[in-house]
């Protein structure tokens, strides 16, 4: 089974990609997050992907990078999570913030994502909790201790976690020390916080 596939992005819609590679344009379903980190129309790039086969249908699912995908397939795992939701899951919290939640038993901001109730939600800490994919769980933690920070500096929790996430989604993968990486991303939430500071 295939890994990845790399060739030109030819359409982006909603939450869905064309990739044409070696003459064939794939029809992949993607989340928003990938769907933002991933090249512009007509650039290069590498999808991550998952072929859903049914007896009625196949649909090919694609991520930016190789952990969301990883958390993609935990998500499916839990019963009553098919890739439909796992998909609007993830497109509508960070990788990071989501293990975060599962990690803290957090019912409260699960319960918030489009298509999940109480029970799945449930379900979804039971199944997952301690055994999401490394780096998602480290980001999360990544992601409280920033915002905990930025909260003890005085600003509002809801602006630091957005400023934080916002820093976050802009740094990807820089590679370097991890110190290195936490201190730029916290420069570039401090300077998202204190905007939105001015705004309000």
């Amino acid at each position: 089974m295939f890994n990845s596939l790399r060739g030109v992005i030819t359409h982006k819609g909603d939450n869905l990609i064309f990739l044409e590679t070696g003459g064939v344009e794939w029809e992949i379903q993607t989340t928003a997050g990938s769907l933002e980190r991933l090249p512009a129309v007509g650039k290069e790039g590498r999808v991550y992907v998952f072929l859903h086969h049914r007896e009625d249908s196949m649909k090919l699912y694609g991520f930016a990078q190789a952990e969301e995908r990883a958390l993609f397939f935990e998500l499916i795992k839990v019963e009553g999570v098919g890739p439909k939701l796992a998909q609007k899951i993830l497109s509508s919290i960070s990788s990071a913030d989501f293990a975060a939640a599962v990690e803290r038993e957090d019912l409260g901001s699960l319960e918030s994502l489009p298509g999940l109730g109480r029970k799945t939600a449930q379900k979804i800490v039971f199944h997952l909790k301690g055994r999401l994919p490394r780096a998602a769980g480290e980001a999360g933690g990544l992601s409280e201790d920033l915002v905990n920070a930025l909260v003890g500096m005085g600003f509002d929790k809801k602006v630091s976690r957005e400023a934080v996430a916002r820093a976050i989604k802009e740094s990807g993968d820089t590679g370097g020390d991890a110190d290195g990486r936490e201190q730029a991303i916290f420069k570039r939430a401090l300077a998202h916080a204190s905007q939105e500071g001015r705004k309000s």
